[in-house]
């Protein structure tokens, strides 16, 4: 049975909150939101399946991942918890809340829709398969080959995060790039609800981003009849590193729901 790598603050146990990351993210992500909320709540944050230092596996999709927070949750002892996801984490909070909402408390969901994007990280998929890490002698030149890419300097810093040194010389992925190529048409694509979550749901949404607009929230209302929605200022699709401060009192007030 394989367990995702995951971090553990607070010592209570009454009030677990898991914390799920985006694509190309891992929890280290999220470790200021957490450490503040960690006085209050027992706080886990998860590296995905293929992400950070969680296990390999060809199966990167919707399914596996919510299998995976199903998995821990019994490794860990919880039977109900409160779920938060960024992004790709934020579906897959949103598939786990369809298929599991007995084990949830609520859902919180960090600037994104149950919709289909456009594929905006293909060049970072280029980048990790065409750049020969294996060569690259420091952090500066990784940044420097991460260039022609990714032209924003704090797009690179986090995907820099992805890379670790080789022992072999160089430096190596830690995620599977393959598997979550494989898979990044799902990954970027609509999730289909089978049934209502009738449970408090929050989206947290970045005041520049976009990801989520006017004409998604009926789909959202439908299968989350309790939705509300909050605007963090000045933050995009980023929206907890952006604003942490905004952010973490919105979360602060969500989860004394």
């Amino acid at each position: 049975m394989n367990i995702v790598h995951h971090k553990i603050y607070g010592e209570s146990n009454q009030n677990p909150v898991y914390i799920l990351h985006g694509i190309f993210g891992m929890l280290d992500n999220w470790h200021l939101i957490a450490n503040e909320l960690a006085s209050d709540y027992q706080v886990v944050t998860i590296d995905a399946r293929n992400h950070g230092k969680s296990f390999h596996h060809p199966d990167a999709s919707y399914l596996a991942m919510v299998q995976d927070i199903e998995t821990l949750m019994n490794h860990l002892g919880h039977d109900q918890i409160s779920l938060l996801g960024h992004s790709m984490g934020g579906k897959t909070a949103m598939l786990f809340a369809d298929i599991n909402p007995q084990k949830l408390k609520q859902l919180i969901v960090a600037d994104i829709a149950p919709k289909k994007y456009f594929p905006g990280h293909l060049e970072y998929f280029k980048a990790f398969k065409d750049i020969d890490f294996s060569t690259i002698q420091s952090r500066k030149e990784a940044e420097s080959a991460f260039e022609p890419y990714a032209p924003q300097m704090s797009v690179r810093q986090f995907l820099l995060k992805n890379l670790e040194p080789d022992s072999q010389g160089g430096y190596k992925l830690k995620i599977n790039i393959e598997a979550i190529e494989n898979h990044y048409l799902e990954v970027i694509g609509a999730i289909e609800f089978q049934h209502v979550f009738n449970k408090p749901v929050d989206f947290i949404l970045g005041e520049k981003s976009g990801y989520l607009k006017t004409e998604d929230k009926p789909y959202i209302e439908a299968h989350f009849p309790q939705a509300q929605y909050h605007l963090v200022e000045g933050a995009g699709h980023w929206v907890h590193a952006d604003n942490p401060k905004q952010f973490l009192q919105i979360l602060q007030d969500v989860l004394k729901k």
